[in-house]
Parts: C-alpha cells; structure tokens; sequence
C-alpha cells in the first residue's frame, strides 16, 4: 500500500528571509522545492500539498497601505485567497513541468479552499500569528506601525530584526471542500489545498463568511490530514530539529520524541507560539488521531528525514 504524505511547506520553501521577494526570486525558490517533491513522488509516496503565505499576505497589507489613497483596501480573508491562487499557481506550475520531464503521468491541481472556524475564537482578543517581514524596534518606530493600526510583538528571542506584525489566528474545526479534495487524493492527482492556513470562513445565519484572520498553516494542515487520511505529517521548515531552550545558552536538538514527551515540553513553555508550538500542536493532533508519524526538518533534508536520519520525529511511543 502506497504511503500518503501530507506536506506541509514553511515559508522558506518559498521565500528566502533575506530576499525581496520578487516573482523571479519566489519561482527560483519553489524549483527548488518541487526538486525534493519530485524525489517523493518517484519514490512512490501519494502527496498532498499545503503551504505557508505570512511573507506574501504581509506584503499585501503594505502594499495596500501605501495605496490606499487610490484603490479600495481588500479584507484579510481576501488577501488569503490572492496568496492561495498566486502561490498556489507557481507550485502547480512548476511541479508539472517537472513531472513532464519525468515522464510521469499525473495531475496536479491547486483548491482556493476554505477554512471554517469559530466566531468566538479567543485568538481575535488576542492576535498571535506573525506576518510579513521582520522589523527592529527602530524600523516599527519610523514605520509607525502601531499609530496606523498593527499589532506588532517581538516573535523571536535576542535583538535585531525579531519582531513582525501579528493577526488574529483562530484555530480550525473544519474544511468546507474537503470531501472534494479527498475524492481528487483518491483519483491519484496531486492536490495543493489549504494555503495559508486556508481562508478563514465562519458561519452566519447558516451561510458561508469571510472573517478578517490567517489561520496558521501547520495546525490547518493537520485537519486536512485527517480529511485525506494521510498516512505521515511532514512540516518542512527553514531548521533541522526541534530545539528546547530556544536560543538560550542551553538550547538542545530533539532528534525524537512521544506525544507525551511533546506535551510535557509544550507545557513547560520551550515552543514560541506562532512559529514552533503551533507545529508541536499540530503533531500531537495528527498522532492522536490516529497518524502513523509526524516529522519536523529542514526542507533540504526530506529524504534523510523520513528515513529517520534528520529532523525530528514525533510518534505515538
């Protein structure tokens, strides 16, 4: 039986910290992804792909900022389904060239999807998920980032560039097209769903509605891994391990750990939320629902991961 792997792409896989982020630099970046995509696919492994959009969504808040005067903002649920298309285009894109390359026949296909989650999600009193680039407290000053309106919280430990706006992040129960996603899974096609987290819907008065917010990518690709009945949850990421003690002199590498092992850790505060706990989380969820394993590494090391050599992998135990 063939292995179903829910991939969940970081930022990374897309953006490079220190890059502009032009479209160029973007498709130059996604080539290189879809390289160790391809490995998988040729490897036999059924994938499912989901991604992250914090660089793209934030640079749409600026751009709209700075055009206000001349053309109507747009919503942050808008916005997510802007990413979703314009990063969702550039993986499809350029995992099927490769595909064609290979001779291997098989379709890839990108879902605006829709994430449904709660009204009263404590998140909206209290915004944490980072987005857009990172800032020193000099550049939020000049910027004036908090007189216009952001929320702006320091997402990194030490000093520098280690802060970033954050938006409300409400935890997702549920995806509107998923039945649709798991029958394209089913028919053996290559879906990339979810991006971003999904566009965060609610329900009112029994009808479908958008709701300002960025659900965060890891914990909606959980639920998504439930929904397609994925096999192994691997969140590729800009590090090679898990680390407790985040940037303190005693920070150290996990190379494995059990989901109790994982709470424990969770528990004693060693993940930033917004960044690693939302990943932990995400792993503790899919074991528990009944995932075979959960594995967090670098994207240039997908392979060696899940043949147990890097990353860190998060099992029942």
């Amino acid at each position: 039986m063939k292995k179903r792997i829910l991939v969940a792409l970081g930022g990374n896989a897309i953006k490079q910290a220190h890059e502009k982020g032009t479209a160029e630099e973007q498709f130059r970046n996604v080539r290189r992804t879809c390289t160790h995509l391809i490995k998988l696919i040729k490897m036999g492994y059924e994938l499912i792909i989901t991604h992250g959009n914090g660089p793209q969504v934030g640079n749409l808040m600026i751009q709209q900022e700075e055009a206000i005067q001349k053309i109507p903002p747009q919503p942050l649920d808008v916005l997510g389904a802007m990413t979703q298309g314009q990063i969702g285009y550039m993986l499809q894109q350029t995992l099927q060239n490769m595909l064609k390359k290979e001779r291997i026949n098989k379709q890839v296909i990108t879902v605006v999807t829709q994430v449904l989650v709660r009204k009263d999600d404590p998140d909206f009193k209290c915004p944490s998920k980072p987005v857009g680039p990172f800032y020193t407290k000099e550049e939020i000053e000049q910027l004036k980032l908090k007189e216009r309106g952001y929320i702006v919280k320091k997402v990194k430990p030490g000093e520098g560039k280690v802060y970033r706006i954050v938006v409300p992040s409400p935890d997702p129960i549920g995806i509107i097209e998923g039945e649709a996603i798991r029958k394209m899974v089913e028919t053996g096609m290559i879906v990339i769903a979810c991006g971003g987290g999904g566009i965060p819907i609610i329900l009112e008065d029994n009808e479908l509605k958008g709701i300002e917010a960025v659900i965060d990518k890891d914990l909606a690709s959980e639920k998504l891994a439930e929904v397609v009945g994925a096999n192994i949850l691997l969140i590729l990421t800009d590090i090679d391990r898990v680390r407790l003690n985040y940037g303190k002199p005693n920070e150290r590498p996990i190379d494995k750990m059990t989901i109790n092992e994982a709470k424990k850790y969770l528990e004693e505060g060693h993940f930033l939320p917004g960044s690693m706990e939302p990943k932990i989380i995400a792993c503790i969820r899919f074991i528990e629902w009944g995932g075979e394993k959960a594995i967090i590494a670098a994207l240039d090391q997908t392979l060696e991961a899940l043949r147990g050599e890097a990353g860190t992998l998060i099992y029942r135990g």
